[in-house]
C-alpha cells in the first residue's frame, strides 16, 4: 500500500499484521506497544533501517518474525531480548557485515528456524550463536562470507535442515567441520566444484553424521565427481543424496576409478534438472555400477535421460521405486532400460511426459517384473490402444491420464485396483473390472455413468468435468458399496427426490456434486464433501419449475407497470428531449456574431398562424427599422431534421418570440421550442424568452411537464394580446 510508517491503531485483536512490500523505513517503540497477542510480523521487503531498542519488547507472543530485505546495517540483541516465544526469524536480505561481538538470539530459547546473509554478509564470529542449541532450520546466505571463526556454530546441539549459500570451499570446509555431528540434512546451493584440487579441501564431510546432503545450483566435472562420489561413500550415515537444478560438464568419462567398497548406508539418489550440455554422449556409466546394488529409491527427473544402459539396470538390485518422469525415453529405449534381469526388485515406476507412444510395447516391456504394483505412464501419447497387452501380474495401479486415448479397451488389466484414465477425451466407459475399487474419468466427454455391474467393488468414483446431466436411478442400483462420488463441474439438474435416492436408496454417505453458480442448480452440495443426509434443499431446488414460472410473470408484471408509468409520465417524450438536448450541448453555446441572421425566432402553434403571420409578423417586419422575423414555414431548411432546425434558428436570433395559447401547449413542437430556448437562458445566463399571451390560459390547461413554462411565467414580465384589438 506504500506505506511509510506502520498504522496506528494496532490493538490487542490483532494476532497476525502484514506490512509486507510498502516503503517503512523506521520502527518506533510506540508503533505495536499494544499489540500484546501479536503472533505474526511480516515487514519484509520494506525500508528498514533503524528500530527504536524496545520496538518490540511486548510482543511476548509472537512466534514468527520476518525482517527480511530491507536496509538494516546491524542487528541489536536489544530488539529480541523479550521475544520470548519466537520460532521463526527471518534476517536475509540487509545490509549488515556481521551478526555483532556477541550472539543477538542468546534470549531466544524457542527459536527453530533462523534465515541470515546477504550480499555484504563477510564474517562469522565466536560466539554469535550462543543460547542456541537446537533449530529446526538454519539458512545461512554467504555468498560473499570471507572470515569464519573457527567453533562459531558448534554451539548449536542439533540443526535439522542446514542450508549453505557459499562460493568460498575453504569457508564451507570450516563450518561442516564446526557441524559434522548435529546436522541432519546438509543443503549446499551455489557452489562450485571445478577441480580435483578444490575437493580436497572438502574431505573433512566424510567424517560427517548427516543424512541427507542435497546440492542445488552447483557445477559439477567429471574431475570433480569421482571425488565427491569417494567423500560421500566414506560419510558413515548418509542415506540420502539430491542433486537439484546442478549442472555438470562433461560426459561421464571419469578418469578416476571409484572405490569397490560403496557406501553401505546410501539408499535413495535423487536428482531433478540436472543440466548436461552433451547429454547425447553421455557414456554408460559403467564405472559406477558398483555403488548402484543398495539403492532403494532413484529419481531422475527433467535431465533428458533417453536411455537407461542395461547393465546399469541389472545392478539396481534392491530398487523399489524408479521415477524417470519428464525425459526422453521412448518405445525402443524402454525395451533396453527394462531389460531381463533388471530392477528385479521394483514396485513403483513413474514413466510420465516421457516419448512413449505404443500401450502395447510398454506394457511388454515392463511384463517381466513380478513385483510391480504402481506404474504411471501418464502424459504420453499412446493414441489407439489394441485389445490384448501383457501386463505384469502384480498390478494394481495404472495412471494413463492425458494419454490421448479415444477409447479403453480390454488391454488394460483385470488386476487393477485403481485406474486413472483422466483428461483422454473418453466418450463411454464399458470396461469389466472385477477388483476395481477407485476409478478417476476426470475431464473426459461422459455423458453417462460407466456400467455398475462390471464393477462391483468399486468403492470411490470421479466424474468430474465430463458431460453428466442426471443420474438415474438404475445407474445406481450395483453401486451400494460406493462411499465417495465426485461429480463436481458436470451439467447436473438437481432435485429432492435424486439427493434422497442418493442417500437412502443407493446408501452413498458422501457425494462431491457441487453444482456452482454458473449451472442449472445452487446446491449446499457445492461444498466439498458434503454430508447427503445434512442436506436441507431450498424452494428453489425442490419446485424449480414453479419458482421460474413465477420469476417470469412476476418480471412481465413490473415490465408491464413500468410501460404504463412511463406512458402517463411521458418518459419517451423525457427521453427524445434528452437525446436532442445532448446533442445541441455539444455544438458551441452562443453562435458567432456574424451568423446570427434574424432578430427574433417566433415559436408558435399551427392553429395561431393567421394571427402570426397577419397581424404580429407584417407589424415587426414593416416597423421602421424593420425586425427581421424566423419563421418555421419560411425559413427552415428543406430536408434537415425539424430538431436541428429548431437549435439552429434559436442559435442563430437573439431573441424568441413564444405566442402562448392553449393551441401552443398542446403542440409537440412548441415544447421543444420551449425547452431548446430555455436551455439556452440557462446556459447563457440571458433573456432570451419573450412570452406573448395571445389568449388567456387555464393553469390547468398547463401540462405538468411545461414546469418550464410555469416558472418563466411566474418570473418574466410577458405580453397579453387584449380581446379588443
Amino acid at each position: 500500500m506504500g506505506l511509510d510508517f506502520i498504522p496506528h491503531g494496532i490493538t490487542a485483536k490483532i494476532t497476525v499484521l502484514n506490512l509486507a512490500h510498502n516503503r517503512i523505513k523506521h520502527i518506533q517503540s510506540q508503533d505495536l506497544q499494544q499489540a500484546v497477542n501479536l503472533r505474526a510480523l511480516l515487514l519484509q521487503s520494506n525500508k528498514i533501517s533503524s528500530i527504536d531498542e524496545d520496538s518490540f519488547w511486548s510482543l511476548g507472543k509472537l512466534e514468527r518474525l520476518d525482517l527480511s530485505n530491507n536496509s538494516l546495517a546491524h542487528l541489536s540483541p536489544v530488539w529480541f531480548g523479550h521475544l520470548f516465544s519466537l520460532q521463526h526469524l527471518h534476517l536475509q536480505g540487509n545490509t549488515y557485515r556481521d551478526l555483532g561481538q556477541s550472539s543477538p538470539f542468546s534470549s531466544l530459547k524457542n527459536l527453530s528456524s533462523l534465515h541470515l546473509g546477504n550480499l555484504q554478509f563477510s564474517v562469522i564470529r565466536q560466539g554469535n550463536f550462543e543460547g542456541i542449541e537446537l533449530l529446526h532450520q538454519l539458512w545461512i546466505d554467504g555468498s560473499n562470507l570471507s572470515q569464519y571463526e573457527q567453533g562459531s556454530l558448534k554451539s548449536i546441539k542439533q540443526i535439522n535442515h542446514m542450508i549453505l549459500n557459499l562460493r568460498n570451499s575453504n569457508i564451507f570446509s570450516e563450518i561442516v567441520r564446526d557441524l559434522l555431528h548435529s546436522v541432519t540434512w546438509l543443503e549446499v546451493r551455489r557452489i562450485t566444484f571445478s577441480n580435483a584440487a578444490e575437493m580436497q579441501v572438502l574431505r573433512v564431510m566424510s567424517s560427517s553424521f548427516v543424512k541427507k546432503i542435497s546440492f542445488r545450483q552447483t557445477l559439477l566435472t567429471d574431475a570433480t565427481v569421482p571425488e565427491i562420489v569417494s567423500i560421500l561413500e566414506d560419510m558413515p550415515k548418509l542415506v540420502e543424496l539430491e542433486l537439484v537444478d546442478c549442472r555438470l560438464l562433461g560426459t561421464g568419462q571419469w578418469k578416476m576409478e571409484i572405490q569397490a567398497k560403496k557406501s553401505q548406508t546410501l539408499r535413495i539418489l535423487t536428482i531433478k534438472k540436472l543440466s548436461i550440455e552433451e547429454f547425447y554422449l553421455f557414456t554408460d556409466l559403467q564405472s559406477v555400477e558398483g555403488l548402484l546394488s543398495l539403492l532403494t529409491r532413484v529419481t531422475v527427473q527433467n535431465t533428458k535421460v533417453f536411455l537407461v544402459p542395461c547393465r546399469i539396470s541389472q545392478h539396481l538390485q534392491s530398487l523399489v521405486y524408479l521415477d524417470l518422469s519428464a525425459n526422453l525415453l521412448g518405445d525402443l529405449s524402454l525395451e533396453h532400460s527394462a531389460c531381463q534381469g533388471g530392477w528385479p526388485s521394483l514396485q513403483t515406476l513413474n514413466l510420465s511426459q516421457n516419448s512413449l507412444s505404443d500401450l502395447e510395447r510398454t506394457s511388454k516391456s515392463l511384463s517381466h517384473l513380478g513385483n510391480l504394483i504402481v506404474l504411471d505412464i501418464s502424459q504420453n501419447n499412446f493414441g489407439e490402444i489394441p485389445d490384448v497387452c501383457d501386463w505384469p501380474k502384480s498390478l494394481k495401479y495404472l495412471n494413463l491420464s492425458g494419454t490421448q486415448i479415444p477409447k479403453v479397451t480390454t488391454c488394460i488389466p483385470q488386476t487393477l485396483e485403481v485406474l486413472d484414465v483422466s483428461g483422454n477425451n473418453l466418450k463411454e466407459f464399458g470396461l469389466q473390472l472385477p477388483l476395481l475399487k477407485e476409478l478417476y474419468l476426470t475431464r473426459n466427454q461422459l455423458k453417462t455413468l460407466p456400467g455398475a455391474a462390471p464393477i462391483p467393488n468399486l468403492v470411490s468414483l470421479s466424474v468430474r468435468r465430463n458431460k453428466l446431466n442426471s443420474f438415474s436411478k438404475e445407474e445406481f442400483e450395483s453401486f451400494r458399496r460406493m462411499k465417495l462420488l465426485d461429480a463436481s463441474d458436470n451439467n447436473f439438474i438437481c432435485s429432492c427426490e435424486f439427493l434422497s435416492f442418493l442417500h437412502h436408496e443407493a446408501g452413498i454417505s458422501q457425494v462431491l456434486v457441487g453444482w456452482p453458480d454458473k449451472y442449472v442448480c445452487d446446491s449446499p452440495l457445492a461444498v466439498r464433501g458434503a454430508q447427503v443426509g445434512a442436506v436441507h434443499l431450498s424452494l428453489m431446488e425442490c419446485h424449480r419449475s414453479l419458482v421460474v414460472s413465477l420469476i417470469c410473470i412476476l418480471v412481465f408484471l413490473v415490465i408491464l407497470l413500468l410501460v404504463a408509468v412511463g406512458y402517463k409520465y411521458h418518459m419517451v417524450w423525457y427521453l427524445r428531449m434528452t437525446w436532442a438536448w445532448l446533442q445541441a450541448k455539444r455544438k458551441p453555446k452562443r453562435a458567432p456574431p456574424k451568423d446570427v441572421c434574424y432578430d427574433a425566432f417566433v415559436s408558435y402553434s399551427e392553429n395561431d398562424s393567421d394571427w402570426v403571420e397577419n397581424t404580429m409578423v407584417r407589424e415587426l417586419e414593416q416597423a421602421c427599422p424593420p425586425f427581421r422575423l424566423c419563421l418555421h414555414k419560411r425559413d427552415f431548411v428543406p430536408g434537415k431534421w425539424i430538431v436541428d432546425n429548431i437549435i439552429d434558428s434559436i442559435e442563430k436570433s437573439r431573441k424568441t418570440l413564444f405566442v402562448l395559447s392553449e393551441h401552443f401547449v398542446q403542440s409537440e413542437w412548441c415544447k421543444y421550442e420551449l425547452d431548446f430556448s430555455h436551455f439556452r437562458l440557462f446556459d447563457e445566463n440571458n433573456d432570451a424568452a419573450i412570452l406573448v399571451l395571445l389568449e388567456p390560459i387555464q393553469g390547468k390547461a398547463i401540462p405538468k411537464r411545461f414546469c418550464k413554462l410555469r416558472k418563466i411565467m411566474n418570473t418574466k414580465t410577458y405580453l397579453e394580446w387584449p380581446l379588443e384589438e
